[in-house]
């Protein structure tokens, strides 16, 4: 009979642990503690977001009902003093050179996105977590309101969150958006909040294409007019230039606006681009698909914990976010590795009433049932 370690060890395992230890003496600052370490505290982290734990008692009496299995893990267990002062003292920077890490490992098995053409496609976006002020006075953001904002350039091969900032609330989007090293060719779609006709120029001149909506109140001067397929949509496709006195001198580059009935809303969208090659469709299609990051951000609030913190300081919410991240790749790479058609939440579940279970993690996710000479740790798991 096959041996197999529990699903969370299997899990674990992606993460070679020479390079975490390697990253957790880097990120080191100040004395170690005699029985914690920055791997128990990953594993606790880890375990609690793919649990769905939700408060530091939750997490700790949880870990601790499966003490025996900690030493398979490489993980010592942790008081709540123990877990609380780590979170509170030890830098989140690790979690976020990880998080570098894994996407470098899930960038070399991701599928590519659904268009025909070959450039790299990127939706830009932000969304805000709120925070309570009085037990976050650092995350000012309105008057009586404490937040935190989310940056995410979501590469639409794989989904992968490729680009992520995390701010204060009142940081702008466009703001972050500019500081963005996008690769040359690459395509970025965004809302009409990260207009900026400077930034536009700088990316023409860079050689990325972006696709937007244009503001109703720009002012422009019609260039030149192509003909359009009135069947797909398609009201209008030209070439402007813009002729307002300040924003002529930010963007003089001629730029191509496109006209666009939603046959099935029967909304008209009016979209900028400084991409002549693709179909005035394909423009259309791209900005559509630009809700995968709005949907990015609807998972990651519904299925893991970064909206309710177990910690108040700035590196305690920083570390669970980033964590966070970290277990969202994770499961990125498990579903590219196992070349199935489930979903990430479908994934998600099976491991969450799996996490201890000794199986194999490939023949779970492939809904092969347990061998009959093999024991089930937990007999009533719903399997």
């Amino acid at each position: 009979m096959a041996h197999c370690n529990t699903i969370l060890s299997q899990i674990l395992n992606l993460i070679p642990r020479h390079e975490f230890e390697g990253l957790a003496n880097r990120h080191h600052c100040g004395r170690s503690f005699r029985t914690a370490s920055r791997w128990s505290q990953f594993v606790t982290m880890a375990m609690a977001q793919l649990a769905g734990r939700d408060s530091l008692r939750d997490i700790v009496e949880n870990i601790s009902s499966q003490a025996h299995r900690l030493y398979h893990l490489g993980s010592a267990k942790l008081s709540r003093s123990n877990l609380s002062r780590i979170n509170e003292d030890k830098p989140y920077a690790l979690y976020e050179a990880l998080f570098g890490k894994l996407l470098s490992r899930c960038q070399g098995k991701v599928p590519e996105h659904d268009f025909r053409f070959k450039n790299p496609l990127y939706s830009l976006d932000a969304s805000t977590i709120d925070l309570c002020l009085s037990a976050f006075p650092w995350a000012d953001f309105r008057t009586t309101k404490g937040a935190i904002k989310l940056h995410v350039g979501l590469n639409h091969s794989g989904y992968l969150p490729e680009f992520v900032t995390v701010t204060e609330g009142k940081a702008h989007d466009v703001t972050i958006g500019r500081l963005l090293k996008f690769p040359k060719g690459s395509i970025v779609a965004m809302d009409r909040g990260y207009n900026d006709y400077g930034w536009y120029n700088q990316l023409t001149d860079k050689g990325i294409f972006f696709v937007t909506r244009l503001k109703s109140n720009a002012k422009t001067r019609v260039v030149q007019r192509r003909p359009v397929l009135a069947q797909k949509g398609v009201t209008s496709d030209q070439t402007i230039e813009f002729t307002g006195v300040q924003t002529a001198k930010k963007c003089p580059i001629r730029l191509r606006r496109i006209g666009y009935r939603d046959s099935e809303t029967g909304k008209r969208y009016v979209f900028l681009t400084n991409n002549f090659k693709l179909a005035a469709k394909t423009i259309a299609d791209i900005y559509k698909a630009r809700w995968q990051v709005e949907l990015f951000f609807k998972w990651i609030k519904q299925n893991l914990k970064i909206k309710s913190f177990i910690g108040t300081s700035k590196n305690a919410v920083m570390t669970q976010i980033w964590i966070a991240l970290c277990v969202y790749l994770l499961l990125a790479f498990i579903k590219f590795q196992s070349k199935l058609n489930k979903s990430m939440q479908q994934i998600l579940r099976l491991l969450q009433i799996n996490l201890f279970e000794k199986r194999d993690l490939m023949a779970l996710l492939r809904g092969n049932p347990l061998r009959e000479n093999q024991p089930a740790i937990n007999q009533m798991a719903l399997l």
